[in-house]
């Protein structure tokens, strides 16, 4: 009871929170139960004959009885096809081969050891959250590779691995907006802001670049928020961590002195970053040239998503593991024959058990959800709703950014949510006078906070999964309650940010404006 009363008011919301989402089924029993209201859900508003006009395209949306014949036949048709169909399922299982024997051979204990582990630990968790605000260059590589990433590096510092598990799903997923360079993101929203301009303004014409500045100066804040969040409130809140032994023996770093020993693992690290810069030299020349390999075809383009570049992201992350993961693990003996290292992604596909029988749920969750036509209902009705609200100038940004952090809970997919709604806010915020730089960064807020805390959000899974391998009762309460404090600062910093940039009418990039006629 003492200890109860020495907590911060805070520190007792994120108490409160973490006990009455932990009191929820497991998080397979929560998706079939939210699947099952989905199914009522759609039997009601079917039956109401609940329809909406899609702004992007003027078709109509109606909503779809899920309980009907023909919707049964196709639930159950499709559960195959759902599961294969899951976008991260694929990405996680392939890039965690490569991670798994990485791990398996010592090669990510052996560099921690000698590189990691001397940091001071503070600028670990610095640089962990630096790296995962970045991480969106890389696609949806971040999401995987970089979470237990953190977690092992914490463990070996002897620190809470969940600390660094959260800490690294945050900065990836809450601050997704935020970069230093312009992306394939950049490249993706610009497709629907440009069009969705030059329906009310054909002469309206800008780059990708459009919000290069705002996101570059916003990484900056954001990775000294999520520094200050993971220091001060994740990682006090969770508390030294007790691991079993079978753990211990996964995680741990070797402490021996032994001469021998440390020149074998230093020479093995030597030949891996040989081996990892060897592979980066490989893939800069397969870039250059209008015509290289790893360009789109069409376009020319690194950073499309049809690019190779991008496109085969998950086999060149895989691929990156794996070789120097081979090579230290033939220097040092840990691996001795093609045997060991199936028998290592063999372990890591086993440990992989749980998160695959969620996948399947959520896949199967995700699907019917898009079927019934509930997301794209929610987020139609959720723009016509503002749109009608009459708020005006920085008032209908602020409401626009808490619009789009609503609808992300409901519906992952950056660039399908803005697909619907930029045809609306683009063209309105422009018949008042703003550019459409603005509303795009503005969507982009909204999109990003809501990230960590939306259990619908395809990657959550994955942090529950990474999570239980420390500690099996993890549930979407310790999950949600350790996000909330990153979304809740981060939208708070980003929306200030962007209100000052409105007032002092800062660009938002080369080609982005905060009003009309500034081009």
């Amino acid at each position: 009871m003492e200890e109860k009363k020495k907590m911060s008011l805070v520190e007792r919301w994120l108490y409160r929170v973490e006990v009455v989402g932990n009191k929820l089924p497991d998080p397979v029993t929560l998706f079939l139960i939210i699947i099952g209201i989905i199914l009522i859900a759609s039997y009601v508003l079917a039956g109401m004959g609940f329809s909406v006009v899609n702004p992007a395209t003027n078709e109509t949306i109606k909503a779809v009885n899920l309980l009907s014949m023909e919707s049964l036949q196709k639930m159950l048709i499709g559960v195959v096809g759902n599961f294969q169909g899951f976008p991260p399922l694929g990405l996680v299982l392939v890039t965690m081969i490569g991670v798994g024997v990485a791990e398996r051979t010592g090669l990510m204990e052996a560099a921690m050891k000698y590189s990691i582990a001397k940091i001071p630990p503070a600028y670990v968790t610095l640089l962990i959250v630096f790296i995962g605000v970045n991480s969106n260059m890389a696609a949806d590589a971040g999401f995987i590779v970089l979470p237990p990433l953190a977690a092992s590096i914490y463990m070996a510092l002897g620190r809470n691995p969940l600390a660094g598990l959260f800490t690294a799903y945050a900065a990836v997923a809450g601050a997704f907006h935020a970069n230093i360079i312009v992306n394939m993101t950049d490249v993706l929203e610009t497709s629907f802001t440009i069009p969705a301009a030059q329906l009310v303004m054909p002469s309206y014409v800008s780059s990708p670049a459009m919000n290069f500045y705002f996101i570059a100066v916003s990484m900056v804040i954001l990775v000294i928020a999520a520094y200050f969040i993971s220091t001060k409130i994740i990682e006090p809140r969770l508390g030294n961590f007790a691991a079993s032994d079978d753990l211990l023996k996964e995680h741990a770093v070797a402490a021996t002195d032994d001469p021998a020993v440390v020149k074998k693992e230093l020479k093995g690290l030597l030949w891996a970053g040989i081996s990892v810069v060897i592979f980066i030299a490989v893939l800069v020349a397969l870039s250059i040239g209008p015509d290289a390999f790893l360009r789109d075809p069409k376009t020319g383009s690194l950073l499309s998503s049809k690019a190779p570049l991008m496109a085969g992201l998950v086999p060149i992350v895989l691929t990156a593991f794996l070789i120097p993961g081979i090579i230290y693990g033939l220097i040092t003996g840990s691996i001795r024959s093609d045997r060991d290292v199936v028998k290592m992604m063999t372990e890591t596909m086993s440990g992989m058990g749980g998160y695959i029988v969620l996948a399947f749920v959520a896949a199967q969750f995700l699907a019917y959800f898009k079927w019934s036509n509930m997301g794209l209902i929610i987020a139609i009705e959720g723009a016509n709703t503002l749109k009608e609200s009459g708020f005006v100038g920085i008032g209908l940004v602020i409401a626009f950014i808490i619009l789009a952090g609503f609808i992300n809970l409901f519906i992952g997919s950056a660039s399908a949510k803005w697909a619907i709604m930029a045809p609306v806010f683009v063209p309105m915020l422009l018949l008042l006078g703003y550019d459409p730089a603005l509303t795009q960064m503005a969507y982009r807020i909204g999109d990003s906070i809501t990230n960590p805390i939306s259990p619908l959000f395809p990657y959550f899974p994955i942090c529950i999964a990474f999570a239980q391998r420390y500690m099996p009762k993890v549930g979407m309460g310790t999950v949600i309650a350790n996000m909330l404090p990153f979304s809740i600062v981060f939208g708070i910093l980003w929306t200030i940010l962007l209100v000052i940039f409105i007032v002092m009418n800062l660009p938002l990039g080369p080609d982005g404006f905060i009003y009309l006629g500034t081009h």
